[in-house]
């Protein structure tokens, strides 16, 4: 069967799942919050560490609300990347699980460091398996595992015979 080509609709889908997947992040983290205290969110570590002098002068609220929006852009930036892979690899039920947990060991074991960030050394186990629950949402709600999207005629012949690689 020919891989359905790539369009800027499917990708673009993408990238608005992974848009909804950061908003359902921060619903999460707010239980995380509760259950672990004092940790400071990936997005909050960044922002706190590349930007201390340009957020200090907003106030706690908004300091909270741009970085909630930083996270959001972010999120839609993976769900545009994991679009941009191969329909193959989409497909595969696993893919958005792997996508999620890639996009956290990226920053704590990427990122964070190059950034200096040194608290991701010092997280609690319990906290890194809420994180990581975390991000396995942020993968399934980009894959669109939550609410497949039904074949549309219109991608199914634009695609027809025409791979994707």
């Amino acid at each position: 069967m020919a891989e359905p080509k790539r369009t800027w609709s499917s990708i673009s889908r993408a990238g608005a799942r992974g848009l909804v997947a950061a908003m359902a992040m921060t619903g999460s983290r707010t239980v995380a919050a509760g259950i672990a205290p004092g940790e400071r969110t990936p997005p909050e570590a960044i922002v706190e560490k590349q930007a201390p002098y340009l957020f200090s002068r907003l106030e706690k609220h908004q300091r909270e609300a741009v970085t909630e929006l930083l996270h959001w852009v972010y999120g839609a930036g993976g769900g545009l990347a994991f679009g941009l892979l191969p329909a193959r690899i989409r497909r595969f039920p696993g893919t958005g699980v792997v996508y999620g947990l890639t996009f956290w060991l990226g920053f704590e074991m990427g990122i964070a460091p190059m950034l200096g960030i040194e608290q991701v050394k010092h997280r609690k186990v319990l906290w890194r398996v809420v994180i990581a629950l975390d991000h396995v949402l942020y993968g399934v709600v980009v894959a669109g595992r939550l609410a497949p999207e039904p074949a549309i005629d219109g991608d199914r012949a634009e695609g027809e015979g025409e791979g994707d690689d």
